[in-house]
């Protein structure tokens, strides 16, 4: 996604010399969320979410190599592939992502044990996902919570299994866990909490998973949805500073001349949250798109208000800003209805907000909540509580 997107503004800002996009994947750039929804269930195609259409890139002189980067040749500029080719370079933007992180248990590699990041990885969980089949799904994060929701959606019973006490506690906290918890729940799922699968068993193919404290759950199919690490095996010694990833600046430069990196890659320093690390789709886009500018040479930070959101059943969860330590929750809305719009604060200062189901009310103008929370957190406010949780006060009066 963010080659991709770095590709097209490169086109788009005017520049016309040589652009080579290389990828292991064999098809042209494109966002993921679908893979864990609409594209799993068998509900939308990837046409409307490529980059650019395949044609595109040939029109526009963007050379495809399907290829995976091994090495990273700092001192004489090239990129090696698998292939035994080199490719030279004069600028180089490394937009590698992230690999799934493994489940390092017995059993892991049995067939019908899946992992989520490919479209071949979503195809192969599509066909093995038969309406009746029994389910395990390992880690609740945004990933495994989009995952059990479609396969609940499809037919499937889902037994869930996550360390802690509830889905996506970890980023929005208890009370929004608890939220998504009961919505989970509600459809059926069955939320194995504070515990973690040790092994997978059966004879040629899963059967089932156990757990740290003893469950046993007969499952057809397994996803593991743990977490990914930055892609940056290519990158050797310690020429490049890492940590977390590839450390940038708010440019989207390294700390080595001539070499860019953005995305899930990319750890960047951010104007108003401090050095942070980034796994999301509007992130993708919009730090592909920084650092091609700034390969240009232009000098603007990387600013960006982070935003994601993500589909769980029939419920739209938006979230805006980045914080991971907060003193204060406040809720606008009803906890009850599932309708509401949570504020994080930290030291009195607004840093980051939550949205349930709270679009399409024109009377309330609910759809400009986020838009105007984002306004505030980049102008770092300190709202008075109690007109937050007003549903009475218009956040643009803010």
């Amino acid at each position: 996604m963010s080659g991709g997107v770095a590709a097209k503004t490169l086109r788009e800002e005017g520049y016309a010399g040589r652009i080579v996009l290389i990828g292991h994947e064999p098809t042209p750039p494109f966002g993921r969320p679908p893979l864990s929804k609409t594209y799993l269930r068998g509900e939308e195609e990837l046409s409307g979410w490529l980059v650019k259409p395949e044609s595109w890139y040939e029109e526009n002189h963007v050379e495809r190599v399907n290829a995976t980067a091994t090495r990273v040749d700092i001192r004489s500029q090239l990129v090696e592939l698998d292939r035994g080719k080199s490719i030279a370079y004069e600028k180089l933007l490394i937009t590698t992502g992230g690999e799934n992180r493994r489940l390092e248990v017995l059993g892991a590699d049995l067939p019908g044990v899946f992992r989520l990041r490919t479209v071949a990885d979503c195809d192969a969980i599509k066909q093995a996902a038969r309406p009746g089949a029994r389910s395990v799904v390992v880690g609740m994060g945004f990933i495994g919570s989009e995952v059990t929701a479609s396969l609940t959606q499809m037919g499937l019973h889902v037994s869930a299994v996550l360390p802690g006490a509830a889905p996506l506690e970890s980023v929005l906290g208890q009370e929004m866990g608890e939220v998504m918890a009961g919505i989970h729940r509600d459809a059926g799922v069955e939320l194995v909490t504070g515990d973690e699968v040790v092994r997978f068993e059966g004879a040629g193919r899963v059967e089932r998973a156990v757990t740290r404290n003893g469950r046993e759950l007969d499952c057809d199919l397994a996803v593991v949805a743990i977490g990914i690490r930055p892609t940056v095996g290519m990158l050797q010694g310690k020429e490049m500073a890492m940590d977390n990833g590839i450390l940038v600046d708010a440019m989207c430069r390294t700390s080595v001349a001539g070499i860019f990196a953005a995305g899930d890659v990319a750890n960047h320093m951010h104007p108003l949250f401090g050095r942070i690390r980034v796994e999301h789709y509007n992130n993708a886009e919009k730090h592909g798109a920084a650092a091609a500018r700034s390969m240009l040479g232009s000098q603007a930070a990387y600013g960006y208000v982070h935003t994601f959101w993500s589909d769980q059943y029939e419920h739209k969860l938006e979230y805006v800003g980045h914080v991971r330590e907060w003193d204060r929750f406040i809720v606008r809305g009803s906890v009850r209805d599932r309708k509401l719009i949570g504020f994080y604060l930290a030291q009195d200062v607004l840093r980051a907000a939550v949205g349930l189901n709270r679009g399409g009310d024109p009377e309330l103008d609910l759809d400009d909540e986020m838009a105007t929370a984002g306004r505030l957190i980049a102008k770092q406010s300190r709202p008075d509580e109690r007109a937050l949780v007003d549903e009475d006060r218009d956040l643009r009066d803010l």
